[in-house]
């Protein structure tokens, strides 16, 4: 019996602490005619929430996968690329239970105990919305989610930043469904 607790311990914390996964989520407005928006900049004053140095690390990412798209960095754009970001700790989704019961004559009683299994982590979100330059209105959004590694290096936050990018921009344009 412990043999077998600690093997479906050991499942269990293997499976918690897996490669971290980059979800993205798109939005955008359906009447939006993206063939109109060529050029982009950033607001003047933009506070994403990161620290200076990851921030440039995003906004390298993010001028590297547009341009890779075919726009263009300009003074007078099409559209203002912001960027937000929040750091935060989701509440544990895997548990464990143990249980322990007995019973005796005429009497039956037992206890199970949820604990948390796998480490404490921080997740970061970092949402880009796109926004008309000449009617301030949003266009289209992607939010992006990914664990964050405090511990990082350099080279590590600037990798982590750039699959990001890459994955949170390989559906822009959006591709209309039927009828849409």
């Amino acid at each position: 019996m412990r043999l077998l607790f600690i093997v479906i311990l050991g499942i269990a914390l293997s499976v918690s602490s897996s490669c971290s996964v980059i979800r993205v989520r798109h939005d955008y407005d359906k009447t939006a005619d993206f063939s109109n928006y060529t050029t982009y900049n950033y607001p003047e004053v933009m506070t994403t929430g990161l620290s200076e140095l990851d921030e440039n690390r995003l906004l390298r990412a993010v001028d590297s996968a547009m341009q890779a798209k075919g726009f263009q960095f300009a003074e007078e754009p099409d559209f203002l690329v912001h960027i937000y970001s929040r750091d935060y700790q989701p509440a544990p989704r895997n548990t464990i239970g143990v249980g322990v019961g007995g019973t005796g004559r005429n009497v039956g009683g037992g206890v199970n105990v949820g604990l948390p299994i796998g480490r404490n982590f921080i997740e970061r979100e970092i949402s880009f919305d796109f926004v008309d330059f000449h009617n301030n209105t949003l266009f289209w959004q992607a939010v992006a989610t990914d664990k964050f590694r405090e511990k990082a290096t350099p080279r590590e936050r600037e990798e982590a930043f750039h699959a990001m990018v890459q994955k949170v921009f390989a559906k822009y344009p959006p591709k209309r469904a039927a009828g849409s």
